[in-house]
């Protein structure tokens, strides 16, 4: 994000991190505590989970959630409540799926250019998300289930069709 020009603001429970990102990208370091007021354009969860609660959701100044801490939302409705409020989230499964794909991708023995490949089309993924969201007029985490729900269906759909794989 620095390469592309965006003003970084950061946190961590570590300060000494904070300092290195601080120098290393030309950041902005706040407390823990303070990141929440930040006015900015996305505000990106990467290590706890639960932090987009009652408590904070108040204090978000963003337009966009979308991290890759897992299990950001402390409950379902923090959801409804970031939609409500107009922040367009995306759900953590979704938007950290590059994780999956890079053990997937080792398992089955991928090329490192198929795994890019395929961890390039999370964005496309996210984009159909937003999609189901504004077409079924539901929350985005909802919108990530019933995609997941249809994937899900098709495989099922695949394996009757190819008993054997995935064990050939």
């Amino acid at each position: 994000m620095h390469e592309a020009g965006a003003q970084l603001v950061v946190t961590d429970i570590d300060p000494e991190r904070v300092k290195r990102v601080v120098a290393e990208f030309s950041a902005h370091g706040v407390a823990p505590e303070d990141i929440y007021g930040v006015q900015a354009d996305i505000f990106a969860p990467c290590a706890l989970g639960a932090i987009i609660n009652d408590k904070t959701i108040p204090r978000l100044k963003v337009e966009i959630v979308a991290g890759a801490a897992n299990n950001q939302l402390l409950e379902e409705r923090h959801g409804d409540m970031l939609a409500d409020k107009g922040m367009l989230y995306t759900p953590d499964y979704v938007a950290n799926a590059g994780g999956v794909i890079n053990v997937y991708s080792e398992l089955a023995g991928w090329t490192s250019a198929r795994s890019f490949r395929k961890a390039d089309e999370i964005y496309d993924t996210v984009l159909k998300v937003f999609a189901i969201a504004t077409h079924d007029r539901v929350p985005t985490y909802q919108a990530a289930d019933r995609l997941a729900e249809q994937r899900i269906h098709m495989v099922g759909s695949m394996v009757r069709t190819w008993p054997q794989w995935p064990n050939k």
